[in-house]
Parts: C-alpha cells; structure tokens; sequence
C-alpha cells in the first residue's frame, strides 16, 4: 500500500485491555468506520500463531479502508502476514535490520525520545518516528515524558515526520498545536472508550483542526 504523512495523522495502536465484551477485530472495524488513519496492533500477551492469525485477518479489514497496518516489535510477524509495515521501540529491532527483512516497499517506524535517537533512527532508514510519551499514561506507566520544546526540537532535527504519542486525549491534544508532528498515535482515547467509532471520529474533528 502507498502511503503518505497524513496517514499518521490519527493513529490507533490496539490494546484488548479495554475490549468492553466486543473482539478486538470488532473494536477495530469501529475505530476504521470512525476515520483512523492508521493501526497499529499490539501485542504482548498472545501466541505466535494467534498473534498472526491476527495480523492477517485485520490486514485484510484495513486494506478495505485504505488503512496501513502496522505491527508492533515483531518483524517477522509483520513479514509473514504481509502487513503494510513494523514499528520497533528503541529496545527492539534497528530500522536498517527490519528495512532489510521487510524490503523497500514497507512503511519502518522507530520510537524516539530524543534528537540524538532520531536521527540515527532516520540514518538507520525509519520512514517515522514515534515521539513520547507526550503526556503521563496508563498504557506505560514508566514511560518518560517528552516535553513539548523536546518534541519540536526532534521535529526540526529530521526530515521524516513524527507522530506523538502517549496519555494523549480530545482534552489535551491541542496542546501539541504548532510542534513540528504530523499526527497523534493514540491508545485509550480510541479503545477505551464505550464506543470506539464515535470516539475516533471527534478526536479526528479536533486533529484535523490543529495539524
């Protein structure tokens, strides 16, 4: 799938944590009917076979959406199930190891907390970069946050565009107005609440109004 920026511009990063009863595919296909941008599924807790099982049949629910999917840490995962791209933290995989397994034609993303992170993420071939946390979360409760002159300062330090990401919400979200990224990758905001679908379409009103 061709992909541009604007496809980071409301991204959901999967957690079945907050399932309210439904499945996880059916959390997703409401989060896509609500105009998500691009996914990403996260998994800590599954088997290599359910993990892929996975991946391929919500590659398929995304393609009919023009969505990119993305696998989180797992290239091979990523690879086997023809997913649209990978996204590594700074613990995982090195872009240029996963650009290497997955070819030129898939989408690398690589977490960054700093400039000196980003750029080697961007030497190394990362297509962007994921930059937080931004604001204290739940999802990592250990995670260190990015303050918003951090988040411009790594913005301007790279020419491939950067997503922010953590404890972000339809309160706080304008508060990145005017800091270099291109969109907000969001958990909670999406999957947490009662219904998926509405949740994404308001939160993507008020992205669509600052970025």
């Amino acid at each position: 799938m061709n992909w541009k920026k604007e496809n980071l511009l409301l991204y959901a990063v999967t957690d079945r944590s907050w399932l309210h009863g439904r499945t996880l595919y059916e959390q997703v296909h409401q989060a896509l009917r609500g105009g998500i941008t691009m996914l990403q599924l996260r998994e800590k807790n599954r088997t290599e076979h359910e993990f892929l099982q996975e991946a391929i049949a919500l590659k398929k629910l995304c393609a009919r959406y023009r969505v990119p999917l993305i696998i989180n840490d797992h290239v091979k995962i990523a690879k086997r199930a023809d997913a649209d791209g990978v996204h590594v933290g700074q613990q995982d995989m090195d872009a240029k190891s996963a650009r290497a397994i997955l070819g030129s034609g898939k989408i690398i993303g690589v977490s960054a907390r700093t400039v000196e992170q980003a750029v080697a993420a961007q030497a190394q071939g990362a297509d962007y970069l994921g930059v937080g946390a931004v604001f204290p979360t739940r999802t990592k409760e250990d995670a260190v946050v990015v303050s918003k002159k951090q988040l411009s300062d790594i913005c301007d330090a790279v020419s491939i565009p950067a997503v922010a990401i953590g404890g972000i919400t339809a309160d706080n979200v304008r508060l990145l107005s005017a800091s270099g990224i291109s969109g907000v990758a969001v958990v909670g905001a999406i999957f947490a609440q009662p219904d998926a679908e509405l949740a994404a379409r308001q939160l993507k009103s008020k992205v669509e109004s600052i970025f």
